[in-house]
């Protein structure tokens, strides 16, 4: 068995990170690494990698139905127009991460969502231009844990600052790409690195 790959209950290959717990897995096997177009999945996603900074994504993970409650299922539309007395409501909701400055940056992002997909048409098109042309064939334990970052990730995150977003730096921008599919970094010997790759060789990046 490879370095950092392990078998779960169901005695599959995995990345590490994942197999202690059911929902992990799940999120792993049907969610990560696969690539995204929709623009609500995107948003969502951009703001709990903001979410998730100095926690795991399992203790987001574990709270995101309730972010969504909270953030009316990530429609840019209505969480820009939040205010004073929303972001108190938000202060008050024990089922999310109560970080005001957290908070406060997912109402002005999603207010600067309109003005991207004004110039770009969609929020997927814009993101699938920074996706990193060299695709590596393997990947070990080894190479994934010396890369918190990619050039691209810092250009996606320097560019998304210029246009006003917040809580979008390069780790956090990084761990995004990983996540929705511009990225393949499940292990060497994981069962669904495979499946990620057959499915990114299918998929249509966005344009604009």
């Amino acid at each position: 068995m490879p370095s950092g790959v392990e078998l779960g209950p169901d005695r599959a290959p995995r990345c590490w990170w994942c197999v202690g717990d059911p929902l992990y897995r799940a999120y792993h096997d049907e969610e990560w690494g696969r690539p995204v177009a929709d623009d609500r999945r995107l948003f969502e996603k951009l703001i709990l990698e903001g979410f998730q900074s100095g926690l795991s994504w399992l203790t987001i993970l574990r709270k995101r139905n309730n972010f969504r409650a909270a953030f009316k299922d990530f429609d840019t539309e209505a969480i820009a127009r939040f205010n004073r007395r929303s972001i108190e409501r938000l202060m008050r909701d024990a089922g999310i991460v109560r970080n005001r400055a957290k908070i406060e940056a997912t109402i002005t992002n999603a207010r600067r969502y309109r003005e991207l997909v004004d110039e770009w048409g969609s929020l997927a098109a814009y993101v699938w231009s920074f996706e990193p042309r060299r695709r590596p064939r393997r990947l070990t334990h080894a190479e994934l844990l010396a890369v918190t970052t990619s050039s691209e990730a810092i250009g996606l995150s320097k560019d998304l600052k210029r246009r006003g977003w917040a809580f979008v730096g390069p780790t956090t921008v990084h761990s995004f790409m990983e996540a929705m599919g511009l990225v393949n970094d499940h292990l060497t010997g994981c069962h669904v690195r495979a499946v990620a790759e057959r499915e990114r060789a299918a998929f249509d990046p966005p344009r604009r």
